[in-house]
């Protein structure tokens, strides 16, 4: 389970160092290997240890693509997707492409989704938590939310 905000620096090469409490986590798990792609409703990315990206991809594939929203999806999940490998000092080089898309500078946040990191913009992301926060309180609550109890 990856959990919360983790300030990070990315270095003059692109490079993320990957916060020291996850790397044990994410050695035992995937033996270091991850895998990063955009995610294609916000200006992030989605980074994923192998085993859970071969999954959705399996899923993914198995989509008819004679539908052309499952087609935009294969079409940008799986062809940002690109395997990264934690070197060992604990970082890995984020591809120049997808920085470009998710707007990544110097400073970057990781974000904790339980099976998956977000990387974003720490600019981006401060906005986009605090549109969040925001958000219009007459929004419907979704059923699936409805009987979640924190």
């Amino acid at each position: 389970m990856f959990r919360g905000v983790n300030p990070i620096n990315l270095d003059a090469k692109g490079r993320m160092a990957l916060p020291a409490r996850y790397r044990e986590s994410v050695h035992t798990h995937c033996d270091g290997r991850m895998v990063v792609t955009i995610d294609t409703e916000d200006k992030c990315l989605l980074l994923y240890p192998q085993p859970e990206w071969d999954e959705i991809q399996a899923r993914i594939d198995a989509l008819p693509s004679f539908n052309k929203a499952v087609r935009r999806i294969q079409r940008l999940l799986t062809g940002h997707a690109t395997d990264l490998e934690l070197d060992a000092n604990g970082r890995m080089l984020l591809p120049a492409p997808l920085r470009e898309y998710a707007q990544l500078d110097k400073k970057i946040v990781l974000l904790g989704q339980g099976n998956k990191f977000e990387i974003w913009s720490e600019e981006l992301w401060n906005s986009t938590r605090d549109e969040y926060l925001q958000a219009d309180e007459d929004e419907e609550i979704p059923q699936e939310l409805q009987s979640l109890s924190l």
